[in-house]
């Protein structure tokens, strides 16, 4: 008998020998051999291609030495590289073929492809990724590992992991490229300086005009009203840029007076707030909302909010959960303890000066996508809106209380984007992380991997005490069925002792009519009987005994010329009826009941003396 242990081991070593990838036909085929290796290789490769010792007791496997040219890695996607290390045997006879492992890492917006033996480290793998990725090792954290975090030194094959792997490398002791080109574009936009060329239609007239990047639009529609006394609110304006870049950039900017309109608000005609900065406009720049305000139905906003997320930042982005939060709660908790998942709650704020990057950069990348969509259910809401945002506090203050939803509405705009992380609990909901935008994507990493420590845990603990809570119930079912059965059992036997009983009871009943019938019929033919003769009568008597089926004898006297009937009614009168026994005589040997009852003794020669004997009729 093999543990399973063992026959990981085994079916390890039978796909490396014979090259077998589908896992199912590899244990089909050993399977077949009651998990014998040698027995199972024999079977599949020819034995004349070679011999391989074996590690299971030296014993020698038939099959062709391992050659990597004749077993390729998986070819790498054009975005991702590929780092593969190959073995090559130093002869022919070896103990045991290389299983290969593939790895797919993921380090933020790159995927590097490893294939390496399972003999191989851990430590090798990181050696690969800092050529590839040029980092350090002693700043790189791998994350991913079934069995939680391992050592530089664990040996591949000790961790029994299947032939695809998935793994990320964090580095939280690195600064994060974007975010801080992000942050230093953004301040070095502000400190711009913009040159307006501002050409009135109507009088054919051009200004040249300075601003800093910090001005906003209204400051420069009321600087133009100093100099042509036109409102703002009547001021029609056409050619704003979409940025600036340095501070000797000329633009043109056209602008008319609408003396007509009384309260006619251009700015959001050209795609530009009054109150925006230059070196934002761009940025900030939106035709649609995320999510429209006071919808009826939280599934269609969801929608919305899905479709523009897309329009706005690609198709690379966690899947939102289409539904109300009543409904991601049912999906994400109200399963069964191991098809639980964590409840991610992004909440989007336009207004943010970290939305975009946090959006684009972290919420998108890849790693962090594929994190979301294998342990999370991802649901999202847009906060912009007043009425968006005050739906969402009443929600929260329902499902988490008024904490959480006073932590919310505490929170800055600028804090926004933020991302809640929820567990749920037997009684209760718990938020246990709340993450803001200003972060990076290893933190985010770390920050969703940490939630992910502490759900599998608890996690852990429900499933066992969800099994221990199903063997109870299995147990107390089987004793409710065996209950069952058992009454059913009785009562089958009350039942069926109670038409026994019954059958016994019309039985016997039967029996006793029959009985009284023929005691009835008995007494009438013992009154119907003539006297018997005496001895010193006159006429001819015929004395006949007769021997009964148990032993006794019946004697009686009649007259020679009374007729055989009358021997049959005595006989019957004695319990014997003539059509259930018959009356034999013995020299010779006759059937007396066969002879014509209304012929006297005489005539049958049953004078003077007969014996005679009953016997049951078959």
């Amino acid at each position: 008998m093999t543990s399973n242990m063992d026959r990981e081991m085994i079916l390890a070593d039978f796909q490396a020998c014979t090259g077998i990838e589908n896992i199912d036909e590899a244990i089909t085929l050993l399977e077949q051999n009651n998990w014998d290796l040698v027995a199972a290789i024999n079977g599949v490769i020819p034995q004349e291609n070679g011999i391989l010792q074996s590690d299971y007791g030296g014993e020698t496997i038939s099959g062709p030495a391992f050659d990597p040219a004749s077993h390729p890695a998986p070819a790498p996607a054009p975005s991702s590289s590929s780092a593969f290390r190959p073995v090559m045997p130093s002869r022919q006879i070896v103990e045991r073929q290389p299983r290969m492992l593939d790895f797919r890492v993921e380090y933020r917006d790159r995927n590097v492809d490893v294939v390496l033996e399972d003999s191989c480290t851990v430590g090798e793998i990181k050696q690969i990724l800092e050529s590839e990725l040029q980092i350090p090792m002693s700043k790189m954290l791998l994350k991913g590992w079934k069995t939680g975090d391992v050592e530089d030194s664990t040996v591949l094959k000790s961790l029994h992991l299947p032939k695809n792997n998935s793994l990320y490398v964090l580095t939280p002791d690195l600064p994060p490229p974007s975010s801080s080109s992000h942050a230093g574009a953004l301040q070095e936009s502000l400190n711009q300086n913009f040159m307006l060329i501002i050409t009135h239609r109507e009088v054919q007239r051009e200004y040249n005009l300075n601003f800093s990047g910090s001005s906003t639009i209204q400051e420069v529609k009321r600087n133009v009203y100093d100099l042509t006394s036109i409102p703002v609110r009547h001021q029609l304006w056409e050619g704003w840029p979409t940025s600036a870049t340095d501070d000797s950039q000329s633009t043109d900017v056209h602008m008319v007076s609408d003396s007509d309109g009384d309260d006619f608000e251009d700015a959001s005609e050209f795609g530009v707030d009054d109150g925006e900065v230059f070196g934002m406009a761009s940025s900030a720049l939106r035709k649609s909302p995320m999510m429209p305000e006071n919808a009826e139905n939280e599934g269609d906003a969801l929608l919305q909010f899905t479709a523009e997320f897309s329009s706005r930042y690609g198709d690379c982005h966690p899947v939102f959960f289409i539904g109300s939060l009543e409904a991601a709660f049912q999906e994400a908790f109200y399963v069964k303890a191991r098809d639980r998942k964590l409840l991610a709650i992004y909440l989007h704020h336009d207004e943010s000066v970290l939305t975009n990057v946090f959006c684009s950069q972290m919420l998108c990348a890849e790693s962090i996508v594929s994190y979301l969509s294998q342990n999370f259910i991802t649901w999202a809401w847009d906060l912009t809106k007043d009425a968006n945002r005050a739906r969402f506090l009443t929600m929260c203050n329902r499902h988490f209380g008024s904490v959480v939803a006073q932590t919310i509405r505490t929170q800055k705009t600028d804090q926004f984007p933020l991302f809640l992380i929820i567990m749920g609990k037997r009684s209760s909901n718990e938020v246990l992380n709340v993450i803001q935008g200003n972060t990076t994507v290893d933190e985010l990493m770390m920050r969703l991997m940490a939630a992910m420590e502490i759900f599998t845990a608890q996690q852990q603990e429900d499933i066992k005490d969800e099994d221990e809570r199903e063997a109870r119930e299995n147990v107390k079912r089987e004793q409710d069925e065996a209950y069952r059965l058992s009454l059913e059992a009785d009562r089958a036997k009350r039942e069926a002792h109670e038409r026994e009983m019954a059958e016994q009871f019309r039985l016997e009943q039967i029996r006793k009519e029959q009985e009284e019938e023929r005691e009835a019929i008995r007494l009438s033919l013992e009154q119907a009987l003539p006297p018997e003769p005496k001895e010193e009568i006159a006429e001819p008597v015929s004395k006949l005994r007769i021997r009964t089926p148990s032993g006794e004898f019946l004697e009686r006297r009649f007259l020679a010329s009374n007729k055989l009937q009358i021997v049959f009614d005595f006989v019957a009168s004695k319990g014997f009826p003539w059509d259930e026994f018959k009356l034999l005589s013995t020299f010779p040997r006759r059937d007396v009941t066969q002879l014509d009852p209304n012929k006297s003794l005489l005539e049958v020669k049953l004078f003077p003396q007969e014996t005679l004997f009953l016997e049951a009729k078959e």
